[in-house]
């Protein structure tokens, strides 16, 4: 017994020491917690942008939301507004890259679950090149008189099509793509809640 009970306390040592990160390790007894907490520093991001008091600041904001989505390798990652630092740097998208690999934090948590699958993955990944040229398609052809986000599947994809809009926006027209990204938040969190 008293073996078993050295061996428990040496695992929950090993588990519980170090960095504690929600990137790095899923919290215990909370299902989806990596997926769910990168979700929530997307929200914090997109809730900054819309209460943001420079243009400077949004631009930033957006860049950090659009960043935590796509990760490394992803459209547009990196330093979107140009002020020489990386906001929203991760070593993994919230949905999978172009290459596939690595393939995003929503299937690494949640595979293709139903719960995922309609509104935060929009469909399969089974293309990831192809579904990330939508959305680049999407950003190309939008104009005010021509909003094309709509017709995204995955809800974070339209996250990063107001952020990267946002990077040549006036700071009038940021703050309300900061409103549309807010609402994209908001049924991604919905989402999740159901997994």
């Amino acid at each position: 017994m008293r073996h078993v009970v050295l061996v428990l306390a040496l695992l929950a040592s090993a588990c519980g020491g170090g960095d504690d990160s929600a990137t790095t390790q899923e919290p215990w007894g909370a299902p989806g917690g990596i997926a769910v907490d990168r979700l929530e520093q997307i929200a914090a991001e997109v809730d900054a942008w819309a209460a943001s008091s420079t243009l400077e600041e949004a631009r930033g904001h957006a860049e950090a939301a659009a960043n935590l989505v796509v990760g490394p390798g992803g459209l547009g990652y990196g330093d979107r507004d140009g002020d020489g630092e990386v906001a929203g740097a991760v070593a993994e998208g919230f949905l999978p890259g172009p290459s596939g690999t690595p393939p995003g934090i929503v299937l690494d948590t949640f595979g293709t679950a139903e719960c995922v699958r309609r509104d935060v993955l929009g469909g399969d990944w089974d293309d990831p090149v192809g579904r990330w040229s939508v959305l680049a398609a999407a950003i190309d052809e939008w104009a005010p008189d021509n909003n094309t986000f709509p017709s995204l599947p995955s809800h974070p994809m339209r996250i990063v099509g107001w952020a990267t809009l946002t990077q040549t926006a006036s700071f009038e027209t940021v703050i309300e793509y900061a409103g549309h990204a807010g609402l994209h938040v908001a049924v991604s969190r919905e989402s999740l809640a159901r997994c």
